[in-house]
């Protein structure tokens, strides 16, 4: 008989773009409403390069709860900081004495959105704010893409694997490390086999389309996102991975809300925003490869193992009824386009425990 509910563990996002102001606002109960914490991304403008940054910007998290009415919900954001050429051991001090910030998160120069005050050379410029990490236990979160102009954008995963990764283990064999949003075959096999506490992210849209969904009857911008969708084949090797019983793979959206204006114009940003129907995605991606008791480990277990944190002790439920995505959302005084927009899912969410 087909399953018809599952109820797990309430799920985290360990990887999150929030904003600030009023986009912040827009979207902040979208994520409350399917995941207990957060690991909430520093790519502000200013990025948030120091405790101080961090606790202001958690502040403001917390007052757009408030705002939302959602305070009681007992959502709590997780905070990072801003990786730069310029990062101190003390800061890094700092972050390991914070009861609030969890990770310090990599971004290469130009790699994304708002990335223009990332690191320029890692191994070059951050040596000592790496062993400062390493000695004090904070994870690593990497952005793992090169930007070099002569690399192509399909190959900017595997290219930053050799050229960086594997260096980086091998300097700092105890670091801890989260592959971001890892998007390759070669992503997946450098995860599975690293030395050293390594683990990754995997976000909806890697596990669900490749890059056809780009052009399929034309551009469509809401599914271009950095690192850009790739070949089927390293589609169903990130699929593998998530359902697989290995405790290095977990739930991680990426979702990054843009107006559907900035998206749609000549030259549109990079992200797709999934906060909204995160774990119907996912649970479709596991329940095609017949691996829906693999779900909770894949999205309630394995991050706050990682990270060192007790897992949740709520539980929300899924339930095998249709649920039509939304074509868009407000955002303000502008409007939000979610992923899978216009589709009709086949799980839904129920409620919270």
């Amino acid at each position: 008989m087909t399953q018809q509910t599952l109820t797990i563990t309430t799920p985290d996002d360990w990887h999150l773009h929030l904003r600030d102001g009023d986009a912040l606002k827009a979207v902040i109960g979208d994520t409350v409403n399917q995941f207990r914490r957060a690991i909430v991304m520093p790519n502000l403008r200013p990025p948030v390069t120091t405790v101080a940054m961090a606790a202001r910007y958690r502040d403001e998290i917390l007052q757009a709860l408030a705002a939302n009415g959602l305070s009681d919900r007992g959502f709590e954001p997780l905070m990072t900081l801003y990786l730069t050429d310029n990062t101190t051991a003390a800061d890094i001090e700092a972050a390991a004495q914070s009861p609030f910030v969890h990770a310090v998160k990599l971004y290469p120069a130009g790699a994304t959105t708002n990335s223009d005050s990332g690191v320029t050379d890692l191994l070059g410029r951050c040596q000592v704010a790496l062993a400062a990490m390493q000695r004090h236990g904070v994870p690593l979160l990497i952005h793992g893409e090169v930007t070099d102009s002569h690399v192509d954008v399909f190959d900017r995963e595997a290219v930053f694997i050799d050229r960086v990764m594997h260096p980086l283990r091998k300097t700092y064999p105890e670091l801890k490390v989260v592959f971001e949003h890892i998007t390759t075959k070669e992503g997946v096999q450098y995860v599975r086999d690293a030395d050293g506490p390594t683990a990754a992210t995997i976000t909806p849209q890697h596990l669900l389309y490749n890059r056809n969904a780009i052009f399929t009857g034309g551009i469509r911008p809401h599914f271009y996102c950095l690192p850009i969708l790739k070949r089927e084949v390293h589609r169903q090797a990130l699929v593998e991975a998530a359902t697989s019983e290995s405790p290095r793979f977990f739930l991680g959206t990426d979702s990054a809300p843009h107006a559907k204006h900035l998206k749609e114009m000549a030259c549109g940003c990079a992200g797709c925003y999934s906060a909204l129907n995160a774990l119907e995605l996912y649970a479709m991606v596991f329940d095609a490869a017949g691996q829906l008791g693999r779900f909770e480990a894949f999205a309630s277990h394995r991050g706050p193992d990682f990270y060192g944190l007790p897992r949740n002790q709520s539980t929300i439920t899924l339930k095998r009824e249709p649920f039509k995505v939304p074509e868009y959302i407000a955002f303000g005084e502008s409007t939000l386009v979610p992923l899978a927009a216009g589709e009709t899912l086949p799980w839904s969410l129920s409620h919270h425990a």
